[in-house]
Order: structure tokens, then C-alpha cells, then sequence
């Protein structure tokens, strides 16, 4: 077997999308080198990485000084992000054409802001979609229920769609029932599928984050014999839930109505791991790739998570281990006092409000960077 981790990843059913950009990646050769040597074949952009690209450095002033004063901030940061994009588009177009449009997708986000408007989601998936132009590019739609309307209707347009912000297994269901609808209509309009893509966003660390607070909050509330009991459950709670979502995939994509669109090239909607940066320093740094590899499934990591797995990962088919370990772990936490539908339901909230605040944060950052760079007159 090969000494390179990333590959044995790769070769492991699992692809490896970079959870990142900015100008200097895609055009120092960086992110070729990636797919080339780390086996990178996709790549995820949010409001909040864009934040931190364009609060950094100089390298798009050119391109917003060209732009002149008469675009508003929103409509800069547009500017600027479909540019980026599009460029990835072009650097994964290799992977695409090789996979026969398998992998090499990159994301773009729909604002926060349409998070629970179906038709402003809808309306503005189109516009990136027909901005950026190209067939490896995904649109990001928030996971909420106006969310997996809007995914029905873009995939019943041949609009690939990545769901994103998914935290309860029942939003999984949701969404992925919203993605064979989307085909069944495509099929019921005489529309081929066999090019329509999607992959469901699944965020892991951040309900470990939440769980284990709250389970820190309960321990310490019972005598010191009890705490042990409840403290056990750290760093549980994230994982279980993961390998529920891909037991609930592996159900879905089965059966007669699925064979029906596999018959006819319908792609899986995969599931995607997301949010893998591990936030506490206590559990290992790669525990969110390790723990969830298996097939048909994607990872989104982030540089400094890839260069730890590259370093030290450890490979295997470890996705549909301990299954009953999961369901009698989340029955635990339910007994201990915690709702995961309680937690779930702050998580989506959570990640609507912090996409949202970046994006807030980041038009206001252009709109001062362009007073400095095209004073008015």
C-alpha cells in the first residue's frame, strides 16, 4: 500500500475537498500542486473564508479598483467571489472531465439572507449559477425546510446543489428527498439527470462543541460519583451522529424508486463531512477524517487539517463501525438531559448567524477598502 495517507484516503471511497481559497492559491500554482499531490478533487467556499481572503493582503485591489464606485458592496463581494470560483472551476475541470463529472466540484454560497426564502434562494442560486458558468460549479443552499424546497426546484433545473449547515438526521432526510424529487421532475420534463450533482453537507465537529458543553453544565450539577457517568459522553456525541446520517444514505439510495434514476445515470447524492477542524485541542487533530471514512462519501477539510492527515492520518473503512455504539450513545445523551434536536436546531441557527455576520462583516470591510482605493469625488 502506498505511504502517501492522502491517497489511501482517496482510494478509500473518500474525496478530499479543500475547505478554502483565496487569489494567491489559485493563481500560484498551489492548488494544481494539490490535486496533483495530495489528491484533492473539490473545493468548498463560505462567506466566512471570503472574509478572511479579502481582509488580507492586496490581492484583489486591482480588480475592485477597476470596478469603480458605482457597484454596492454586495455586489463587489459577488464580483469578486465568482471570479475565484470560476478559476477553481477551471483548475478542477481536469477531475471533472476524468470522473466523468464524479468529482471536481467547487461550492459557491447563496447569501445567508435567503437561508429561509425558497424563491430568493432559487432566484439567487440562478444567478451565481449562470454568473459563474461553468459545470463543475455547486451551488451552496442552507439546509433549513424552505432550503430543501429551493433544492428541489434547482435540481429539477440542472442546477448542482450542495446543502449545506446539516446538523439533524432528520434535514438529512429532507434534503435527500428533495434531491430524488428534483430528478423525478428533471425525468418527468423529458430532462436528462445523468449530469446533475449534489452533495449533502453534514457538519460534525461543531456538535461536539455544543454537546460537550452542555454535558460539562450537567456534570457539574450532580454529586462528584455521578459526573464520571455524564462526562464519558465527551466527544461522542459528533461522530454518532455522522455514522447515523451515512446509515440513513445508504437506506435512501436504495430500493426500486432509486434503481428507477440510477437506471436512467442519477449520481448519489453523497454525504459530505463538514466543519472536520477539530476545536478541542483534547481530541486528536485528524479524529473527524479518520472516524468517517468510507465510500461514496466526501471530506472537506481544512489546510491545517490536511496537513496533519498528510503527516499522521490513519486509514480505515471505519464509517459503518459501531453503528448500535452510535444509536445507544445519542439514547444516552437524551437520558443525561440533552436534546440533539434542541442542539441541532441552535447549530443551524448558529451557522446561519455566523455566515451571516461575516458576510455583514466582509461587505463592510470592501465598502471601507474601496473608500481607500477609489476615493469619491
Amino acid at each position: 500500500m502506498s505511504t502517501n495517507r492522502l491517497q489511501q484516503l482517496h482510494d478509500a471511497g473518500v474525496s478530499i475537498w479543500l475547505d478554502f481559497i483565496d487569489r494567491d492559491l489559485l493563481s500560484s500554482g498551489r492548488l494544481r500542486r494539490m490535486i496533483e499531490e495530495d489528491f484533492v478533487t473539490g473545493e468548498t467556499t463560505n462567506p466566512t473564508i471570503f472574509e478572511k481572503a479579502l481582509a488580507e493582503g492586496s490581492a484583489y485591489d486591482d480588480q475592485l479598483s477597476g470596478a469603480g464606485r458605482e457597484l454596492s458592496p454586495a455586489e463587489l463581494f459577488e464580483l469578486v467571489e465568482t471570479e475565484d470560483v470560476r478559476a477553481a472551476c477551471d483548475i478542477f475541470a481536469g477531475v471533472y472531465d476524468r470522473t466523468g463529472g464524479g468529482d471536481g466540484y467547487v461550492s459557491i454560497e447563496v447569501s445567508p439572507a435567503a437561508a429561509n426564502d425558497a424563491d430568493a434562494t432559487v432566484r439567487e442560486a440562478q444567478r451565481l449559477w449562470h454568473t459563474v458558468d461553468r459545470p463543475n460549479l455547486m451551488v451552496k443552499v442552507p439546509g433549513t425546510a424552505e432550503g430543501a424546497i429551493a433544492v428541489r426546484q434547482l435540481i429539477g433545473q440542472g442546477i448542482n446543489v450542495n446543502i449545506t449547515l446539516l446538523f439533524a438526521i432528520n434535514a438529512h432526510a429532507r434534503v435527500i428527498d428533495a434531491y430524488i424529487a428534483g430528478l423525478e421532475d428533471r425525468l418527468r420534463g423529458g430532462n436528462p439527470i445523468d449530469r446533475v450533482a449534489s452533495v449533502a453537507s453534514f457538519f460534525v465537529s461543531r456538535v461536539d462543541s455544543e454537546v460537550d458543553k452542555r454535558l460539562d453544565e450537567i456534570a457539574a450539577t450532580k454529586p462528584e460519583a455521578e459526573r464520571g457517568q455524564i462526562l464519558r459522553l465527551r466527544g461522542r456525541a459528533a461522530i454518532s451522529n455522522a455514522k447515523l446520517a451515512y446509515r440513513l444514505f445508504e437506506a435512501k439510495f436504495s430500493g426500486e424508486r432509486w434503481e428507477r434514476l440510477a437506471a436512467k445515470g442519477a449520481r448519489l447524492q453523497r454525504p459530505l463531512w463538514a466543519s472536520t477542524g477539530t476545536k478541542n485541542p483534547e481530541y486528536g487533530d485528524t479524529i473527524y477524517v479518520e472516524e468517517l471514512i468510507g465510500p461514496n462519501s466526501v471530506n472537506t477539510l481544512p489546510p491545517a487539517t490536511l496537513d496533519a492527515f498528510r503527516d499522521h492520518g490513519e486509514v480505515r473503512q471505519s464509517i459503518t463501525e459501531g453503528l448500535d455504539q452510535a444509536q445507544l450513545c445519542l439514547a444516552e445523551l437524551e437520558a443525561a438531559g440533552i436534546s440533539m434536536e434542541e442542539v441541532t436546531d441552535k447549530l443551524l441557527a448558529d451557522g446561519l448567524a455566523s455566515f451571516q455576520k461575516s458576510f455583514d462583516q466582509l461587505t463592510a470591510g470592501l465598502e471601507k477598502k474601496m473608500s481607500l482605493l477609489v476615493p469619491s469625488t
